[in-house]
């Protein structure tokens, strides 16, 4: 059976700063008329930051979509037509003050595919160096190094949520 769709219109509803909002009629694999309501979103970045003590740069923010504040790994917005790498030594710098001396990209993951095309890079960074919080005007986060253990153990008991920050984690978590 062909699972793919095919567009047959595409209407743009919302342009914004980060994301564009779009509603696409699509053919369905039995021909029949569906709607898909798409946000678009240029990728995101997120470092797994390990020190050489085996802990794990995080950042404690509010997120007004949640409505709470999350722990998470250092994020980021990709700039448009930006190499991800650049970006995630950007956002590491800007978010912990931390550069690094190696930088490893570990995968690629789509965050919603249901309804959101944002693609995020995620890399581990190690030989990180403090040289000082950069934070954007808009951004107020707290920077917390906490003991892998410790963060795994967060993410089992529910007080880590955001997806990003455990994938990310469990996939370094046996290196």
């Amino acid at each position: 059976m062909k699972l793919t769709e095919k567009t047959i219109s595409s209407q743009i509803l919302h342009q914004g700063k980060v994301l564009n909002l779009r509603i696409d009629a699509v053919e369905l694999p039995n021909g029949k008329i569906a709607t898909r309501e798409i946000i678009e979103h240029a990728g995101a970045v997120a470092i797994v930051p390990l020190t050489s003590a085996g802990e794990i740069v995080m950042v404690r923010q509010y997120r007004h979509p949640a409505g709470e504040i999350l722990l998470e790994i250092p994020a980021g917005k990709l700039d448009r037509d930006e190499d991800p790498e650049h970006c995630a030594k950007r956002e590491l710098l800007e978010e912990t003050g931390f550069i690094t001396g190696n930088i490893r990209k570990i995968f690629s993951c789509f965050s919603s595919p249901g309804f959101c095309g944002e693609l995020i890079h995620i890399y581990v960074a190690t030989e990180i160096i403090y040289q000082g919080q950069q934070l954007d005007e808009d951004e107020f986060l707290e920077v917390e190094k906490i003991p892998l253990p410790k963060v795994l153990a967060m993410i089992s008991s529910g007080d880590i949520k955001d997806i990003k920050t455990i994938a990310g984690v469990l996939s370094i978590a046996n290196l």
